[in-house]
């Protein structure tokens, strides 16, 4: 059992479905009564889109790993599940029952909203998941990307399922707005994903490199690769700070909430990044870099005090 949750990367699946929650009942309930925000999905609705989300977040995983069995066994020979623990073969049906199951519950669910449109976001998500392990990943960043705006994406099914379809002219422009702001969160879990997979590639280079693989790194080199993504880390953190100089200065606990567990994070990244030379140095790096995707998901408690103090 605990190789099946370990090759859905379960921790990986918890914080998913952590976030679609924190955006459903920390961001956009608090504000029905006061704003009148209007949310589409019923609690068990809303624990669909969750699972369907989750089901192929998990097939993801698995055919991920299907497509590295041969780079795992130089870059993670002791974390080997596919071929030592679950057989190929096994984990290939995994992966399509998991897939049929989530994108059937998206078909279900969009129908049930009265838009079946939306079903084809399920669709879109699932084959991106597939070619990236498949195809794109071996590309120069492309594989970064999409996998990055795949996270983005299921921040986003949130918004998407609970603000448009809900959409009135009477209340259009608080839906809009706060669809912004999903989209804002989107974007920051974007940017630390983006550097994540990249510092990933820079730990994996060896055997990414035996496998053929063209990343950053073995393209151009891990030294140029790492200034790189030194120069990227500096990104979220530049927008971070801009973000809490213009809308949070005077709101002294909430600036420190940031400082602290955001910002003080993404500093230390950059200065870890800037000396980093050997392999566990790049993965203390990106256990940091989630650690800052939570504590940046988790700052939607404080929503209400940075807007509407």
């Amino acid at each position: 059992m605990m190789y099946f949750l370990n090759l859905i990367r379960w921790k990986n699946l918890i914080m998913i479905a952590l976030v679609q929650y924190l955006i459903k009942y920390a961001l956009l309930l608090p504000f029905f009564e006061s704003h009148g925000v209007i949310t589409t999905l019923k609690p068990l609705g809303f624990s669909i889109l969750v699972i369907a989300t989750v089901l192929i977040a998990a097939g993801g995983y698995v055919i991920n790993d299907i497509y590295d069995i041969e780079t795992d066994k130089v870059n993670k020979p002791d974390q080997l599940i596919i071929g030592e623990h679950i057989t190929e073969k096994n984990a290939l049906t995994l992966f399509i029952i998991l897939n049929v199951i989530g994108v059937g519950l998206g078909y279900y669910l969009s129908n049930g909203i009265g838009k079946s449109e939306f079903f084809v976001i399920f669709i879109i998500a699932s084959a991106l998941l597939y070619i990236y392990s498949s195809y794109l990943k071996q590309m120069l960043l492309v594989g970064n990307v999409v996998v990055s705006l795949v996270v983005a994406l299921s921040m986003l099914m949130v918004g998407i399922f609970e603000l448009l379809p809900a959409i009135t002219e009477t209340n259009r422009a608080v839906q809009i707005t706060f669809f912004k702001i999903i989209l804002d969160y989107a974007i920051f879990a974007f940017m630390i994903n983006f550097i994540r997979e990249l510092v990933k590639d820079i730990q994996d280079i060896d055997g990414d490199h035996k496998a053929g693989m063209q990343t950053l790194p073995i393209v151009l080199g891990r030294e140029r690769a790492n200034k790189i993504v030194f120069v990227l880390s500096l990104i979220p953190l530049l927008s971070v700070i801009y973000y809490v100089v213009i809308n949070l200065f005077k709101q002294t606990e909430i600036v420190g909430y940031f400082l602290v567990l955001v910002i003080a994070p993404l500093i230390y990244v950059s200065i870890k990044l800037f000396s980093a030379e050997q392999k566990p140095h790049y993965k203390h790096i990106s256990l940091i870099l989630k650690l800052i995707m939570l504590t940046g998901m988790l700052s939607m408690f404080l929503y209400k005090y940075i807007y509407f103090k």
